[in-house]
């Protein structure tokens, strides 16, 4: 049994335009062409694209699917490693669901806000990605475990400091502090020992190339700027963390 690409695209919520893209650059190639032209696919390229749609819902680019599509012999296997990953992930989600309502009673009965329970579900797994392209597979497992090893109030204490120290980021940048100024470069002597405190960060030689990369991704990207107050704060952590690196 097969189905066409119309159907296909009916039934994942997607295009057939998409479907003839995964086809040309090689992720999904239909199983036949009929005689009209149009592209079917059997049984054994359903479960390839349903791999190729989650994993781009967890966010991987189209040619590392394509990598860890073709390096794995067992689909079965494979998407029980999928299923365990989407599991994670909705428990992390349902976290911040909880953590965000809770701020949400909070705010409307008046009362203050707990540190503690803000950012449950908030942590470093959603940039795995980021992490294992730019510094490796190990430099990510071993932060992993090091959270993992924490007991909840140590991680809330943890996360408390990271919304502090961007917090004091954000102030800086809102009154116009420069990247030079003795407050930024306080600042940017924090984020380092916070930096060098995470298990996996790299040592010596390759330490300083790990925080401008950092610096720049700040910037580059919208979800690590928005820690900062926007693409203006994540510009003066960037800027100080260079000039800090450049004084040492």
């Amino acid at each position: 049994m097969d189905w066409s690409i119309q159907e296909i695209a009916r039934l994942t919520g997607t295009t057939s335009r998409t479907l003839r893209h995964y086809d040309a650059i090689g992720l999904l190639p239909p199983t036949r062409k009929a005689g009209n032209g149009y592209r079917h696919y059997d049984e054994e390229s359903l479960v390839r694209l349903q791999r190729v749609l989650l994993l781009r819902e967890l966010g991987l680019p189209l040619p590392r699917i394509a990598e860890v599509l073709d390096s794995a012999d067992d689909p079965t296997s494979a998407l029980r490693e999928h299923v365990r990953e989407l599991e994670r992930e909705r428990a992390r989600i349902e976290r911040q669901i909880g953590a965000v309502t809770a701020t949400i009673a909070r705010l409307e009965a008046g009362e203050s806000l707990m540190a503690e329970e803000m950012f449950d579900g908030f942590d470093h797994r959603q940039h795995e990605e980021e992490v294992t392209e730019r510094w490796g597979r190990d430099a990510y497992e071993r932060s992993t475990k090091w959270w993992e090893s924490m007991s909840p109030q140590e991680q809330s204490a943890w996360k408390a400091e990271v919304a502090e120290l961007s917090s004091d980021w954000r102030a800086a940048a809102e009154e116009g502090a420069g990247p030079d100024s003795h407050r930024s470069q306080e600042l940017a002597r924090r984020h380092v020992e916070w930096l060098r405190s995470v298990p996996g960060t790299p040592r010596g030689g390759g330490f300083d190339g790990y925080v401008r990369g950092l610096a720049d991704m700040y910037v580059d990207d919208p979800r690590f700027a928005a820690n900062y107050g926007g693409t203006q704060g994540a510009q003066l952590v960037r800027d100080a963390l260079n000039h800090w690196l450049d004084a040492q």
